[in-house]
């Protein structure tokens, strides 16, 4: 299903944790720090290691979160509580094992994870989330998640310019917000001080809002992959949480 950005945009929208007029939304081109040039590129991380009997590294809690009937799994494993460094890793489930699909360096929230997020905190919120919708300034590339095209959903270009194209592929996270909706609806079931429009993105560079942002070959793989047939989730956070 492909639905036009006028039928599903909301042109007020939030970006990536905040409103875009606050100027603090994921990549706000404002406030930046030193990242790991190596996420600039895609990587396979192992990329092939099959017969998996679980997700490594999810502890018993978040692996308990995660749906019987969801046969593709992104983790993302935050290098620490207070870093904006990850990797994601995307896993497939054939029978009763997982494979380990592919790889890539990434960044979460600019001041690491937290367990209680909220607006404008910085971190992003650890947790397993689904996966139902998608969308971005670029038309689709292949998408198998309802895709949204729109002008409405591009970094704004007062921005810096390396945050210009964050927004060009985004894949919504299921946090505070209304499933079968385009990404950047406003739309917040638990109130605005929980935050939301917590996305997957592309990657500028360094830590963001509250996002996971990625290469652009890793949006396009995941984008051309995430079957809502398959009941695609993120688990996410910092390995110290997604053990326990």
């Amino acid at each position: 299903m492909r639905i036009a950005g006028a039928v599903r945009v909301v042109a007020s929208a939030a970006a990536c944790g905040v409103l875009l007029t606050t100027l603090t939304s994921c990549g706000d081109g404002q406030e930046t720090e030193k990242g790991d040039a190596r996420s600039a590129g895609a990587r396979k991380d192992g990329a092939g290691t099959a017969g998996l009997k679980r997700i490594p590294d999810v502890g018993d809690r978040l692996r308990s979160k995660i749906p019987h009937n969801s046969r593709q799994v992104v983790a993302v494993y935050g290098a620490g509580r207070n870093s904006a460094d990850s990797t994601v890793v995307l896993y497939t489930r054939t029978g009763s094992t997982w494979d380990k699909a592919a790889g890539w360096k990434a960044h979460n929230g600019r001041k690491g994870w937290t367990a209680d997020h909220h607006e404008d905190d910085k971190r992003s919120p650890v947790g397993v989330f689904t996966l139902t919708d998608a969308g971005g300034a670029l038309p689709d590339p292949g998408a198998l998640l309802p895709y949204s095209e729109s002008a409405a959903i591009r970094a704004p270009r007062y921005w810096a310019k390396p945050y210009w194209h964050d927004f060009d592929y985004v894949i919504a996270i299921d946090y505070n917000r209304v499933k079968g909706t385009a990404p950047n609806d406003p739309t917040r079931p638990e109130g605005q001080s929980k935050g939301g429009s917590i996305w997957l993105h592309m990657d500028h560079g360094s830590g963001t809002s509250a996002c996971v942002s990625l290469p652009k070959a890793a949006m396009v793989k995941l984008l051309r992959t995430l079957d809502p047939k398959q009941n695609p989730v993120v688990v996410m956070g910092d390995r110290a949480a997604l053990k326990s």
